[in-house]
């Protein structure tokens, strides 16, 4: 009877391990496949923004397109032009007076609804107007090009003319700033805590303010951004700056955490084999176990950078949601950053910015997969097996 009983028991444990099998591939298996469809899907409508459609058309540089510059193309043409265009053939005109009287054919670039027309996408041009693009299209004068300008110009209310350069200038300062704040002062942190701190209940308190602090909503430290560095410290509001400090604060939790662990990592015969040949407790630490845990430390402090350039919820307490055409020259100058740029174009109602708000996504995924996978590298290459 023993023996029925347990072959009983063996063979439902048998069948839960093989559930347990068949729930664990299938919860793999869904995550692949959303992974896969959110990729397909971003890079599918992200692919047409790197073109951008462009019109042979010859410019007359006359009196009336000094003042107006839709009035240097024929009437027929000027509303296929981008508007970016003809409001800056005055400031041309006025800049080189040689160009009065002149006239010069050469690509420029077309209204976003042009463009939506030759990528087969929905647009408001007429039926006059899609004739006359097609007609140019045949003579070779329309074309899609590639976007240089996506690449290497600033914010702009006409979805052709608006690209990334400014929120990366921005998000580069807003990364320089975390880093110079949050790295030195959570790996000196992390050393006291671990190295120095004497185990009383005050530590334990600060241990586990540290612990819930990196997992708080992220939002909850651009509050704290807005009350200390801009209403209490006067830090310009929409800077990098402001910025940069605000996500310092998000990310020293995890710099904190991950220096711990690499610390705590070294053997205690490190530590004990240094006291012994004479050296300080001081002196042990920073020559012998910080620099063997230094790569998990720029390990951990990498992926909280990462995590950081893809924050948006803070920075918009903190004002970092502007408009920006112009990339800022500065660490106090305006400034925005990409995930905002991003979250800007995606409630525009111009259809042109669909697809530039998922070329800004892959941008930004192409930048944390690079942070990420220099993170990787780096464990992997100098991690030192105990």
């Amino acid at each position: 009877m023993s023996f029925i009983l347990d072959h009983k028991k063996m063979k439902g444990r048998a069948n839960r391990d093989r559930r347990f099998r068949i729930y664990s591939y299938s919860a793999i298996f869904m995550a692949g496949a959303f992974l896969v469809f959110f990729f397909a899907d971003i890079t599918a409508t992200a692919w047409s923004a790197f073109e951008q459609a462009e019109l042979r058309v010859e410019m007359n540089y006359n009196e009336d397109a000094k003042t107006m510059g839709d009035y240097a193309f024929d009437d027929n043409i000027s509303y296929l032009v981008s508007r970016g265009v003809t409001r800056l053939i005055p400031n041309q005109m006025r800049e080189d007076r040689s160009l009065l009287g002149t006239s010069v054919e050469k690509w420029i670039l077309a209204d976003s609804e042009v463009d939506q027309y030759l990528k087969g996408k929905p647009n408001r041009l007429r039926k006059d107007e899609r004739k006359l693009v097609d007609t140019m299209r045949a003579e070779g004068r329309a074309r899609l090009a590639f976007n240089n300008g996506f690449f290497f110009n600033g914010d702009s209310k006409l979805p052709e003319m608006a690209g990334i350069w400014a929120a990366a200038v921005g998000s580069f300062y807003v990364l320089i700033i975390t880093l110079l704040f949050s790295f030195p002062l959570g790996v000196a942190t992390a050393i006291y805590l671990e190295e120095f701190a004497p185990d009383n209940r005050l530590m334990q308190v600060i241990e586990v303010n540290i612990n819930n602090l990196a997992a708080i909503p992220s939002i909850l430290f651009g509050l704290l951004g807005l009350s200390i560095f801009i209403n209490f410290m006067g830090v310009p509001r929409s800077s990098a700056l402001a910025g940069g400090l605000t996500l310092s604060l998000m990310t020293l939790p995890v710099i904190i955490i991950s220096t711990r662990a690499s610390i705590l990592a070294i053997p205690d015969t490190i530590r004990e084999g240094a006291l012994a040949l004479g050296a300080t407790r001081w002196q042990m630490v920073m020559t012998n176990v910080l620099p063997l845990s230094l790569p998990g430390i720029l390990t951990g402090t990498i992926i909280g950078l990462a995590r950081a350039i893809g924050e948006t919820a803070p920075l918009m307490i903190v004002g970092m949601m502007a408009y920006i055409p112009e990339a800022p020259d500065g660490f106090t100058s305006a400034a925005t950053v990409l995930p905002a740029q991003i979250y800007t174009w995606s409630s525009d109602s111009m259809r042109a910015f669909t697809e530039r708000t998922s070329a800004g996504i892959i941008v930004l995924l192409a930048v944390m997969l690079v942070m990420n996978g220099i993170a990787i590298h780096m464990r992997n290459k100098h991690e030192t097996k105990w």
